[in-house]
């Protein structure tokens, strides 16, 4: 089926990259290529575009996509995280902007066979990258209750997580829970009918938990906040696009710990920390996408859009 996924806030992104011809850009998340293209067509001529994406599904999209790209365009299956070594075996220092869109792309949902939606009767997969060892199978069917309810409400926020630990501990005495639709149909059985909130799956939270555990996703963004200014040229952007409170929590602290400076107690009579401002944040709240987006793109609905700017 061919890969398709609708860009989130497009013209918002490539804005506030700032991208110009001949300049260097790092999509992380190359996905369906929407962000990708729109920012090759900004750096033509001379720029030079690195796209990394987790998923081999999107690589392989993505080299029939470019295939014909006005910039040289390089693409690499791995994580985000790993960019720096990337620039390395490119030999590129630094860049002059980077992205990253963290949401789950509509391919991934609809047509990738691994289990991401509640919607269909797939393997309970998960894994964003097929070479990674564990599957949300092993999880759902080898955690004892109580982790699985820690799961459920550290990476899913979800209050009903104690009930349907409970009822996944039952169901799997019975037989192996293999399937997302299996899994999709226990949550719903242990949530309140009357509690279901409109328009949202009674299993969207669970199975978002399942995939950020199964991912590392969490981590990798904490990762990823605490070395990418090292890697952005003066005066180059940086674009963030999350989708849950808690991504967006890690790069809201991670942009507000590099925008400090000094960092000693207030009693100190003099700095020791040596501390330097890395980035200003030129749009201090998230932005959101317009309500017309919204109307036409309901996956957009719970984005924020994060920049920052790197000092000299």
């Amino acid at each position: 089926m061919p890969y398709r996924h609708i860009p989130v806030m497009l013209s918002e992104v490539v804005d506030y990259l700032n991208c110009q011809p001949g300049k260097t850009y790092l999509d992380g998340t190359i996905g369906g290529t929407g962000h990708t293209a729109a920012i090759i067509d900004k750096i033509h001529p001379g720029g030079c575009l690195i796209g990394i994406d987790q998923d081999l599904d999107a690589i392989e999209n993505a080299k029939t996509v470019l295939h014909d790209s006005k910039v040289a365009t390089h693409l690499f299956h791995g994580n985000y995280s790993q960019f720096p070594k990337f620039l390395k075996q490119l030999n590129i220092p630094a860049v002059d902007g980077m992205l990253l869109d963290l949401g789950v792309s509509f391919h991934q949902l609809e047509s990738s066979g691994r289990g991401f939606s509640f919607k269909r009767e797939e393997p309970l997969d998960m894994r964003m990258d097929i070479r990674s060892g564990t599957r949300a199978e092993a999880l759902v069917n080898l955690l004892d209750e109580k982790k699985l309810v820690r799961l459920f409400k550290t990476y899913g926020e979800e209050r009903w997580a104690k009930q349907i630990a409970r009822h996944i501990g039952i169901a799997r005495q019975k037989a192996t829970i293999c399937t997302s639709l299996q899994l999709a149909n226990i949550v719903s059985g242990a949530v309140p009918r009357a509690r279901w909130k409109p328009g949202r799956h009674p299993a969207t939270r669970v199975f978002m938990a399942l995939r950020i555990a199964v991912n590392h996703e969490l981590d990798r963004l904490t990762q990823f906040m605490e070395i990418f200014a090292g890697y952005l040229k003066p005066g180059g952007r940086i674009c963030i696009l999350t989708f849950h409170s808690l991504e967006d929590r890690i790069v809201k602290h991670g942009f507000k710990t590099l925008e400090k400076a000094c960092t000693c107690p207030p009693d100190f009579p003099i700095c020791v920390c040596q501390k330097k401002r890395q980035i200003r944040i030129p749009v201090k709240k998230g932005l959101r996408p317009s309500p017309e987006e919204v109307a036409t793109n309901p996956m957009a609905r719970s984005t924020t859009l994060r920049v920052a700017e790197k000092l000299a």
